[in-house]
């Protein structure tokens, strides 16, 4: 049996998907580099909840498991 390649999306503090990054990652890579470049740019003067960002991987029955908890501004940090 062949291993699918994760996808990844990125949430808010709600955990609910990121209302303006709400998109399907390759890598967790992919995702935070996303996360950062709108934190560095449309996001700097969002909400501390906009900024807040966590990441999510689909699992193999296709319900998401969080990897990384929400954090303010550089998720790389985490």
């Amino acid at each position: 049996m062949a291993l699918k390649q994760a996808i990844y999306r990125l949430i808010g503090l709600d955990g609910r998907p990121h209302k303006v990054l709400d998109a399907p990652y390759e890598s967790i890579d992919a995702a935070i580099g996303a996360a950062e470049i709108w934190c560095k740019g449309q996001g700097v003067n969002g909400s501390l909840g906009d900024r807040s960002i966590g990441i999510e991987v689909m699992t193999s029955n296709g319900s998401w498991r969080t990897v990384c908890y929400p954090h303010t501004s550089s998720i790389r940090s985490v």
